[in-house]
């Protein structure tokens, strides 16, 4: 994500009041309390349709009922909760992030903007009959697509942009999306259940930690997204030919790790000079013995930049580098595409600051600003502040954000 420094840094910070303290410290205590919960015992991992997902589901709902709202588990597994402003069934203003994990994760991604949200809403409910929206929180199931691959499933759900095709998905126990839906106790069939109407919603906000340094590093504590960085992401394959070690003079090696290799050094200079965000992950030779040339390597390729048009041209560019040095040695690349999420700009009307060190935001999860370009298109009637559907043809849904630009509006 990234966002605009447009106030300078304050001189002096305000005074906190103990009302305001007593909440944080509640939060970072809930933010240990759901860390508590995870598939692992020396870290921590929460992942779609689990054990782990029932329990931080019922800690939020929990919660939620504290703050004074009416909760409920939606079709898709997130756990919500409402505040009535002042007359029953008003447009929400929608206060949401997630509660899964990436494995090994850290232990406020998310849980921070779910508490946060839980928060606001307690500190309002004493004077919902002056507010002129309803509250709604959202502690959305699956942002991190880590079990079944597809993201962002909890919040697709939520903005009627569900794929049925990804029933089918199958986690690494072979067990599906579809079984594990009736295993947590979900219908299929029900999924449309969980969206939201264009007339149910007010407006979004999301308080989310920075996965940057710039925040920290210029000592400011907030910044407002103004983009979602478009990403896409690749299985890159280079092939070669495995042979044994010791009779494979190197005039005669097709080794598909010296090509791998090559490749993440040229992804990473090709990015850095173009300004995109480039990462390689998951690399992975074979056959993988130590006294064997290996003949195929695999390995994963993430690429986002804030629009789409200059990631696109760094993939051409860099592809086309990998081949040219693939050809010379002899090896072959392949490229599979998995993932592709077009770059979105939040509205610039969307937030206004009110005073020094304070702002208003109303902005919408990416999953309902943006589709995968190979769902259907958009009903703009359904969601008419969605942006126009792109003719480029790929799989799922939407990561979040790139690189963030501090700003203490």
């Amino acid at each position: 994500m990234t966002a605009d420094a447009t106030t300078p840094a304050s001189s002096t910070t305000p005074a906190l009041s103990a009302a305001t303290l007593e909440a944080a410290a509640r939060i970072m205590a809930d933010c240990d309390r759901l860390a508590a919960i995870s598939a692992l015992e020396d870290g921590i991992e929460r992942t779609y349709l689990t054990p782990e997902h029932a329990a931080h589901n019922q800690v939020a709902a929990e919660l939620m009922t504290a703050a004074g709202m009416r909760t409920w588990q939606d079709a898709a597994g997130n756990q919500r909760g409402r505040l009535e402003g002042s007359r029953p069934g008003l447009p929400a203003l929608v206060l949401a992030s997630h509660l899964d994990t990436v494995p090994d994760a850290g232990r406020y991604d998310g849980i921070l903007g779910v508490l946060l949200a839980i928060e606001t809403v307690a500190r309002l409910k004493d004077r919902a009959s002056e507010l002129p929206v309803a509250l709604e929180v959202v502690a959305f199931a699956d942002e991190e697509g880590t079990r079944f691959g597809a993201t962002p499933l909890g919040a697709r759900a939520l903005a009627g942009t569900w794929e049925q095709d990804w029933f089918a998905l199958e986690d690494e126990d072979g067990i599906t999306m579809a079984e594990a839906f009736t295993r947590f106790g979900l219908d299929p069939a029900r999924i449309g259940d969980a969206a939201l109407g264009a007339d149910e919603v007010a407006g979004y906000l999301e308080v989310h930690i920075e996965q940057g340094p710039y925040l920290e590093a210029a000592d400011r504590p907030l910044g407002v997204v103004t983009s979602i960085a478009g990403a896409r992401r690749f299985t890159l394959t280079v092939l070669g030919e495995a042979r044994h070690a010791g009779g494979a003079p190197y005039d005669r090696r097709r080794d598909a790790l010296i090509g791998a290799s090559r490749a993440v050094l040229d992804i990473e200079q090709i990015a850095r000079e173009r300004g995109a965000i480039a990462t390689v992950g998951r690399p992975q030779a074979y056959p993988g013995g130590v006294n064997v040339v290996p003949g195929h390597v695999e390995m994963s390729l993430d690429l986002r930049a804030e629009t789409d048009e200059p990631r696109d041209a760094v993939l051409e560019e860099t592809l086309g580098t990998i081949r040219g040095f693939c050809t010379e040695r002899g090896l072959t690349l392949e490229v599979e595409q998995i993932h592709e999420a077009s770059a979105v700009r939040a509205h610039r009307t969307s937030w206004t600051p009110s005073a020094p060190g304070s702002a208003r935001s109303a902005m919408v999860p990416a999953a309902m600003m943006r589709r995968s370009s190979c769902s259907p298109a958009p009903d703009t009637t359904r969601w008419p502040w969605r942006p126009s559907p792109t003719s480029a043809c790929s799989s799922s849904a939407a990561p979040t954000g790139s690189a963030t630009t501090p700003t203490n509006p």
